[in-house]
């Protein structure tokens, strides 16, 4: 199905997911010391339930979207949201680390199928030359709950305990799935697929150099946003409650830069679009390393690199959806795989030269180093895409 008029409350209902989804992730990291006093554990174990979420989303994306392929789009949406607010629900309930843990997984595994089902419908509900703008619209949700969200989601774990932030997330879960069953249009479920047909292209080599690059290009804003708190107090000396208004103003960039990645993508081309901002990351994240301890600057770039790394995310889901005819919506999903891997793996690395005592900046140059990589990859994927087209051109002319 594609609809002729763009479907604005259709788009809404996505956001809403998107809104929902952003909060359960983000908001963990605002309340862990509250879950780990509440839990009677350590701060580290505590974050433990961050990675089984993350591994929940590179499970869940691959193997949900499989599952739900017999099915039409707006009830795959539906009943994904259904198992997110059961799971995130029931996290408000957990008395133990190994229940909270097993809710955390659980609650995982719909994101990335939720992410990259809801991209290709809102290419099907965007009017024509219009897709980029639709799936910034389903991601705004996500930037959003990291500007209004997640903030509120902190200070109502904070003073009234962390099971409210999970019951708030499970309200906006209630919300999500009212607007998907009203507002979403009916799609006529997909014709059935061979095993083969269905995986048809995930053959394609550029689809995985571009998971790749999610994963490595993606990490670099991750290196740094992981830093940020002690980026903020210990280099540049601001007072600890500063934090929480840097990454309102992270998640404000976030936000524009969302669309401006969108607005990218129809001006050039995605994959040029993605290269584009992957530069601009390196170079912000260059200039962060170098002038993190005045304390003004560290909050404009912190507003820059919000919107520099965001700018991305539209573009390179559209070149995955792209790259991927036949097998769309998997591959949108996992890319979302591919994002999380990313949240950790960026993590982790931009931690290596911190433990070693390079201080908290060297996270930034290993985020332009991450980013660096991935504006290697998406040229290199250009430039096969004009050989190949130059070939084909020389072929054509070889044969009048």
């Amino acid at each position: 199905m594609k609809l002729k008029t763009s479907n604005k409350k259709a788009l809404i209902a996505l956001a809403l997911g998107g809104f929902g989804i952003g909060l359960t992730e983000f908001v963990i990291m605002g309340i862990l010391p509250d879950v780990a006093s509440g839990l009677q554990i350590s701060i580290p174990q505590a974050g433990h339930f961050i990675a089984a979420y993350a591994l929940g989303v590179v499970v869940g994306a691959p193997l949900f979207t499989q599952i739900a392929g017999k099915w039409s789009a707006e009830k795959v949406l539906l009943y994904l949201m259904v198992w997110f607010t059961i799971f995130n629900t029931l996290s408000a309930f957990a008395d133990s680390y190994g229940s909270l843990l097993f809710y955390r997984f659980l609650s995982g595994l719909p994101h990335g199928a939720f992410f990259g089902i809801g991209a290709v419908v809102a290419g099907k509900l965007s009017k024509p030359g219009k897709a980029a703008q639709a799936i910034a619209t389903m991601f705004a949700g996500l930037t959003v709950a990291n500007v209004i969200g997640v903030p509120l989601g902190t200070y109502l774990g904070h003073h009234y305990g962390w099971n409210i932030s999970f019951l708030m997330v499970g309200a906006v879960g209630l919300i999500t799935m009212a607007s998907i069953y009203f507002w979403m249009p009916r799609f006529e479920p997909e014709p059935p697929k061979t095993h083969v047909e269905g995986n048809q292209g995930l053959k394609n080599m550029e689809l995985w150099i571009l998971i790749l690059l999610t994963t490595i290009g993606t990490g670099g804003f991750f290196a740094w946003y992981s830093y940020i708190a002690p980026l903020i107090t210990k280099v540049a000396g601001h007072a600890d409650n500063v934090v929480g208004y840097a990454m309102i103003i992270a998640g404000l960039g976030m936000v524009l830069g969302n669309f401006i990645g969108a607005k990218m993508a129809e001006w050039f081309n995605p994959l040029k679009a993605v290269a584009i901002s992957l530069s601009g990351m390196v170079v912000m994240l260059l200039v962060n390393a170098f002038v993190a301890s005045d304390p003004n600057a560290i909050l404009i770039l912190t507003f820059i690199i919000g919107m520099v790394s965001f700018s991305v995310a539209t573009p390179i889901q559209m070149a995955i959806i792209n790259t991927s005819k036949g097998s769309e919506m998997l591959a949108s999903s996992m890319n979302q795989s591919a994002f999380n891997m990313g949240n950790a793996s960026g993590a982790y690395l931009a931690g290596l030269p911190i433990t070693l005592g390079y201080g908290y900046t060297s996270a930034g140059l290993v985020g332009a180093v991450l980013a660096g990589l991935g504006v290697v990859m998406s040229v290199s994927v250009i430039v096969m895409r004009k050989n190949r087209s130059v070939k084909r051109g020389k072929i054509a002319l070889s044969g009048r």
